[in-house]
This record gives structure tokens, sequence and C-alpha cells, in this order.
């Protein structure tokens, strides 16, 4: 254990001194965390292999993404779904559910062998993107800043979004009882679970921020304490709710949307320590990917998944984006470029560690093909993302060519 501590510390601690370099070009964040993992599966090393328990990668993943889904919640400019909402509203309500039905298709026809349910569980852990993978676009002063919002909104909120979708299809998957019709006991168990995890999260942040605002007002926090406020009530939300019986993840998303909206004048020092833990669980669970995950899935590849992995990311995507933007004041170019941004990472691989746990039937084609689909998202839109965004905000400054 100490070895592994030792080298993905000493990582972290080198990668922090280049990362601002490391951001000026086409090597994102992921990518360089992913190969290291893949480094430390190397024989060469001697360290033992693949040793990281199914338990610990679980526990870590969710973790991270009860911390990603509270403050990327919480830093939605919601103010953009009501000024100039047409554009995430159209990706979430349209383009989403089409892009989870687009992989249903696909992964019904590519693969025979999944059940139509697992089929669906495939097509719902790969239709949110990630909103850390997409910064170098949505950060990018070359791309228009409707484009960037739209986008930074979308990915911060389709996690929440498919997570009960996810729930549902798993329950059906793996239910056994036989003593209550399968779609009623779904439907029972994902409400409990989203019921639960919803006021669990909005409970627990309601009287945090209530707790903080006193607190405030009689002086007796400092601006170093708070900055802990929104980690606290973000593991709060999701240890919460789990214990309960609901779901950590849809709290710590409810959660998050509350805390954005009551505490705005304070909102970006309490959340500061949120974003950083994220952060660093966020390059560790990649690390862990990489070595516990990704070299198992080199081992069993299948050029069916590699098929399965470009049309997740192209077709799968860009067509229901195309569709939910037909009506949009969006040149074509615009319509391709949000099409394709749209990365796939963290909610993928927390979902796909679930699915692991659930021994589905068809399992082991669910994970290698969700892996091969992140690892190639990683590369491709890592790669791709500063000089197209250059090439895109330029086109569009030089001639904003627009239709119906």
């Amino acid at each position: 254990m100490y070895e592994h501590l030792a080298l993905v510390a000493l990582f972290i601690f080198f990668y922090s001194l280049v990362a601002g370099r490391l951001e000026r070009t086409p090597i994102s964040g992921p990518i360089v965390y992913v190969l290291f993992g893949l480094l430390l599966s190397a024989p060469f090393l001697g360290l033992p292999p693949r040793t990281v328990s199914a338990h610990v990668l679980r526990g870590l993943a969710e973790l991270t993404l009860a911390l990603v889904l509270f403050t990327d919640a919480a830093n939605a400019d919601l103010n953009v779904l009501r000024s100039s909402s047409k554009l995430p509203r159209r990706l979430l309500l349209i383009g989403l559910p089409l892009t989870i039905l687009l992989g249903f298709l696909g992964a019904a026809v590519i693969f025979p062998g999944l059940t139509l349910l697992e089929a669906a569980v495939l097509a719902t852990m790969l239709a949110p993107t990630d909103a850390a993978l997409g910064q170098p676009v949505v950060e990018n002063a070359a791309v228009p800043a409707d484009i960037r919002d739209g986008l930074n909104v979308e990915s911060g909120l389709n996690d929440g979004i498919c997570v009960p979708f996810l729930f549902i299809f798993l329950v059906l998957s793996v239910d056994t009882t036989g003593h209550i019709a399968p779609l009623g006991l779904a439907l029972r168990l994902v409400l409990e679970e989203i019921g639960i995890g919803a006021v669990t999260g909005a409970s627990v942040t309601l009287l945090g921020v209530l707790a903080v605002n006193i607190s405030k007002k009689q002086g007796w926090i400092s601006d170093e304490w708070s900055q802990l406020t929104g980690m606290a009530l973000a593991l709060s939300c999701f240890a919460t709710a789990q214990w309960l019986g609901g779901s950590g993840f849809i709290a710590s998303f409810t959660g998050g949307l509350l805390f954005g909206y009551l505490a705005q004048p304070h909102k970006k020092l309490m959340l500061s320590a949120a974003v950083d833990a994220g952060d660093i669980f966020g390059v560790v669970t990649w690390v862990a990917f990489g070595y516990a995950v990704v070299s198992i899935a080199v081992e069993g590849f299948e050029w069916r998944y590699l098929i399965y992995a470009v049309l997740s990311l192209t077709l799968f995507r860009m067509l229901p984006v195309w569709l939910s933007l037909r009506h949009m004041d969006l040149n074509r170019g615009s319509r391709l470029f949000i099409g394709w941004f749209g990365p796939r990472g963290l909610a993928s691989i927390v979902f796909a560690i679930i699915v692991l746990e659930e021994k589905l039937p068809g399992g082991r084609t669910i994970l290698m093909t969700t892996v091969c689909t992140i690892i190639l998202s990683v590369f491709a839109h890592g790669f791709t993302a500063e000089p197209l965004a250059a090439i895109f905000g330029a086109r569009r400054r030089a001639a904003p060519v627009k239709e119906s």
C-alpha cells in the first residue's frame, strides 16, 4: 500500500509543477493520469499487479463523483437557464434522451449477447459528458460565450440526470425475487432512492446553509473554516442519503443545486476546498482507473468495443445534438462543434465500477466497451480541444452565418 501511495503522491506533486505548462498543450490531465496508471501496472516496476480492490476503487470513485456532482451543480450558472436557456435546455431535455436511445439501439445491434436492459445500461453509462475533460473548451475565450455556457451547464447537470435512469435499468436487470413484477419493483426502489436522496440532499443543505448564515452573523466562523463548509455538506449529503437507503448521488446533485442558489454571496469561498478535494480525488481515480481497469481491458480487447466507442463519441452524440439544435440560431459548424465536444469521463468510470459489482451476465462487455470509449475520448477530445476551439472561434467571428 505504501509504495503505491508514495508513487501517486510524488506523481501529483511533480505534475502540479508542470500542470500550467501542460495546459497550454494538447496533452490534457486525464491523458497523463491514465498513462501513469498504466505505467504503475508495468511488470518492470515490480509492484503487485492490479491489487486495487473493487471495494476500494468504488469507494474512491463514489466520493469523487459525490464531490463533483455537488460542486458542478452548485457552480452551474442557472442564470443561463433563465436568460439564454434554449441551448442547455435542448441539450439536456432532447439531446440527452436521444443519445441514450441511439446508444441503446447501437448496443443491441453490435452486442447481440447483451439483454435489452444491459444495452440500456451501457447507453446510459456513456451518455453523460465530463465537465473536467471539457474545460479546455468551456474556458477558451475563442469560443463564443453562449456555447461555452451551454456546454458547461450541460456537463454539470447531465450526470445527475442520468443517475435515476441507470438505477431503473440496473434494478430491472438484476431482479431475481419473482415476488413483484420487475417493473413495479424497479420503480418502487428507484422512487425510494430518488425520493430519499432528494429530500436528504435538500434538507442537509438547507440546514447547513442556515447554520452557516447564523454563524457568519455572529462572527463565529473565519474565512479559513468557511472553505471547508461546502466539502463537508457535499459529503454529508452523500453519506446521509446512503445511510438512510437513498441515492447519495441524487442527494449530492440536489444539495449542490440548492447550495448554489442559497449561498450566492459566499459560494466561491465555501466551495473552494470541495473543488480542490474533487480535483485531487479525480486525479487518484483516473490513476487507479489506468492501473486497475484499463490494463485489464487491454488484455480482453475486441474490435466491437472500438466500433461502439467511435459511434458513441460521434453518431450517438452528434446526431442527437444536431437534431436538438435544429431550430436554433446556430450554423452547421456550431452544431458540429457542440456535438463533438461531449467527452466521457469520471461519471462513466463510476457507473462502470457500480455495474461491475452488480455482476450482470453482460458485465464484461459493458465494462470493456465503457473503458474503450473513455480512453478514446480522453485522447481524441484532449488532442482536439485547443486547435478546434481556436479554429471554430476564428471562423465564428469572421463569418457568423446563421440559419434556422
